[in-house]
């Protein structure tokens, strides 16, 4: 029997496939192809997602690195990284260096400092005559700048390491991919090795004076320097057109934005970049309800689905403000691998979605959303620019 391929193919990137619902609901975890041809087990449903999370028995490390299944070329997330004999040692002692930098109180503090950023670009964005790219006024200048403060990156060097995230993002070409990171690590190196000499107030600069492994700081570095701008600007961008497309919603953010809180965190929610999922190994055999998944097989749980499944979130396709949400959702993973930048993540989104429609309540798209470019050959979906008039 043939096994389905990976991700399923959609139209509007507002859109989680149906046939993510009518895989989990015939086979629960269900054995699929990835898009290098490899066979793994597709996890597309709530309970089980969080419950693999939580599973210590998967790694993002394989025994056998050199047969490990791929989801793509992608050299951050299309195959395996680390060694199974260190790398829970390894990821809990990066954990504790990088928590206090990410924590909700240093975030809560920072918020302040966001939101007069967003309202510096929302400033400059009234001086435009529209239409105007809000992807590039907006979205994409926002995160880089934040993450750029917090780690102590040169803010002119945005285009340089933009363009390595890019290639970094590759999910077709593995050799361009893995090219990039080593650079993007060889350009961190070179700022942690000036942070000793001139440290700042920044993340670099703290890592800098604890550690003296440079090439471990520079790819975590370099990992975080794309993961902190890059899902964010996505989520910009998707939440502006999920709250375009449900006006409704949208008055009610308007009327209150207090409310933008709710608008983030249905957001979040649904707003799904990447289907590629992410990929973990089991490093022994895991049984699992009445299924049994081998040591070594690859297993991709897909965040952007479990956000969606109807026996967690009634009407789960509907954007609503005043969703409760006795489940939060798991677009930050969950358990101990639970994303350390998810409060930087809320700061900004929070920041931006309290005071983007109030500056512009007449904000609309210049073009329908169909006809929107979007990003191509990237591990997340993405638009390449939102045109948008007032």
């Amino acid at each position: 029997m043939s096994l389905p391929t990976i991700p399923f193919s959609r139209g509007s990137l507002l859109e989680v496939p149906e046939a993510y619902r009518e895989l989990r609901a015939e086979q629960g975890i269900a054995k699929v192809r990835t898009p290098a041809g490899d066979e793994v087990w597709l996890v597309s449903g709530y309970e089980d997602a969080r419950t693999l999370f939580n599973d210590g028995r998967l790694g993002r490390s394989h025994p056998d690195p050199d047969n490990a299944p791929r989801v793509s070329g992608s050299p951050l997330l299309g195959g395996p990284r680390g060694e199974v004999a260190t790398e829970k040692a390894e990821h809990d002692r990066m954990r504790r260096l990088f928590m206090p930098a990410f924590s909700a109180r240093r975030m809560k503090r920072l918020g302040g400092h966001v939101g007069m950023l967003v309202e510096e670009r929302l400033e400059h964005l009234a001086k435009l005559t529209p239409p105007a790219d809000l992807h590039a006024e907006l979205s994409f200048p926002l995160p880089v700048l934040v993450i750029c403060q917090l780690l102590g990156v040169p803010y002119e060097d945005r285009e340089y390491f933009s363009g390595l995230s890019s290639r970094m993002g590759d999910s077709r070409d593995r050799e361009r991919g893995q090219a990039a990171l080593d650079e993007m690590s060889a350009y961190t190196a070179g700022l942690i090795e000036r942070k000793r000499h001139e440290p700042g107030e920044d993340v670099l600069s703290d890592l800098a004076g604890e550690l003296d492994d440079d090439g471990t700081i520079a790819e975590l570095a370099g990992s975080l320097l794309f993961a902190g701008h890059e899902t964010t600007v996505n989520r910009i961008d998707f939440g502006v057109l999920l709250l375009l497309a449900n006006p409704a919603q949208l008055d009610l953010l308007k009327a209150d934005p207090g409310l933008a809180p709710a608008a983030v965190e249905e957001i979040l929610r649904l707003a799904s970049p990447s289907l590629h999922g992410l990929l973990r190994y089991a490093h022994e055999d895991i049984e699992i309800g009445d299924l049994t998944i081998r040591k070594g097989e690859g297993v991709v749980i897909t965040p952007g689905a479990a956000n969606r499944d109807e026996r967690i979130y009634p009407d789960p396709d509907v954007f609503d403000l005043r969703r409760p949400l006795t489940d939060p959702h798991l677009s930050f993973g969950y358990g101990p691998r639970f994303c350390i930048g998810a409060s930087l993540a809320r700061v900004e989104l929070e920041a931006v979605f309290s005071r983007l429609f109030q500056r512009f309540p007449t904000l609309r798209l210049a073009v329908p959303e169909e006809e929107l470019p979007r990003t191509e050959g990237r591990i997340a979906d993405g638009y390449a620019a939102l045109p948008v008039t007032w």
